[in-house]
């Protein structure tokens, strides 16, 4: 009987070592092999930006604020369409269609493209840059008035206009 045990026992054994390697297989799920999983993810956007309409040459682009808490700001609508800035139309941004929410404004009524109180409108690029040397201009005047303010009663045997400079410089870090 303990011949008949052990060779009970061999057999089992030999059943268990011809088993084991199937069940060792590492298989692969179905699910890794498609092309789903393999996918980069899309990077994330901070969904308070605004989003850019396709541009068009010769055209600047910049939203306008129509409203403030609800309220609507007709003054400041009317104040940027004297400097010469138009709204756009939805039909000519369909990509920006999915990106309206206040479908139910004044401005998305009339088929504009407006986006939490911002209506987007566009002005020509030779009439942008006019008005960005104007500006330009007008701040360059003012700091100069500045200075003379502060030069006026300065004595000339001062050495302040000599060491007086207008510099900016940004670091980051302790390294920098």
């Amino acid at each position: 009987m303990s011949e008949q045990d052990q060779t009970v026992d061999n057999i089992e054994k030999e059943l268990l070592t011809e088993s084991l390697p199937e069940e060792q297989e590492e298989r692969t799920p179905r699910g890794s092999e498609s092309r789903e999983a393999t996918q980069r993810y899309e990077s994330w956007e901070n969904p308070s930006n605004l989003p850019d309409p396709t541009p068009q040459p010769g055209w600047v682009f910049r939203y306008i604020r129509t409203s403030v808490t609800g309220e609507t700001d007709v003054t400041n609508v009317s104040k940027r369409f004297r400097e010469g800035w138009k709204p756009c139309k939805l039909e000519d941004h369909p990509e920006l269609q999915m990106h309206m929410m206040d479908h139910k404004s004044d401005w998305a009524m009339k088929g504009h493209v407006e986006i939490g109180g911002l209506l987007l409108c566009k002005m020509p690029e030779e009439r942008a840059k006019a008005r960005d040397e104007y500006f330009s201009k007008m701040a360059q005047q003012q700091m100069d008035s500045v200075d003379n303010v502060y030069f006026k009663n300065q004595d000339s045997r001062m050495a302040t206009k000599q060491v007086f400079e207008r510099k900016s410089r940004t670091s980051f870090g302790r390294d920098s």
